[in-house]
């Protein structure tokens, strides 16, 4: 994992977490990396000093030009996981749980099967019913190439990362 110091176009600065550089490029590109404050999907890389901690332990200490963190979105404490999002995040994060809630409770789960079934169900061979599965990319394409309606269902982050 690599945190990065980001800057908008309205440069708000903040930073964010992400798997490794060229996660943090293919999100951008795609205009997954927003700006917190001011919603730009417009975001570069901030130059960032490196923090080294001193001794095992030690705290590392943050430039004096460097952006404060986030408060955290839950109470700090023992066993308590430490979330660093912003209002706006932790919004959408709950709005996209409780998308995910709902069809998983609602829907029917086909598992592989998600493509030929929607596929048969668009067609009128089988009896329509809100279903929700896997697919591969290309299962995907050829579905939306035929116009038939899909979404995806996202997989949020464990709560505890």
């Amino acid at each position: 994992m690599i945190l990065y110091r980001l800057v908008c176009e309205g440069e708000h600065e903040f930073e964010s977490w992400f798997r490794d550089s060229a996660a943090y490029e293919d999100q951008r590109v795609r205009g997954l990396v927003t700006c917190p404050a001011c919603g730009a999907d417009k975001v570069e890389k901030a130059i960032m000093a490196p923090r080294l901690a001193r001794s095992r332990g030690a705290e590392p200490t943050p430039p004096e030009d460097a952006a404060p963190a986030a408060a955290p979105a839950v109470p700090a404490g023992e066993g308590a996981p430490a979330v660093l999002l912003s209002e706006r995040e932790q919004a959408l994060r709950g709005l996209l749980r409780a998308m995910r809630e709902h069809v998983v409770k609602n829907a029917d789960y086909v598992g592989g099967d998600f493509a030929s079934l929607t596929r048969q169900m668009h067609e009128g061979d089988v009896e329509k019913r809100s279903i929700y599965g896997e697919a591969s990319p290309d299962e995907v394409r050829a579905l939306i190439e035929d116009e038939i309606e899909v979404h995806p269902l996202p997989n949020l982050p464990d709560e505890r990362n």
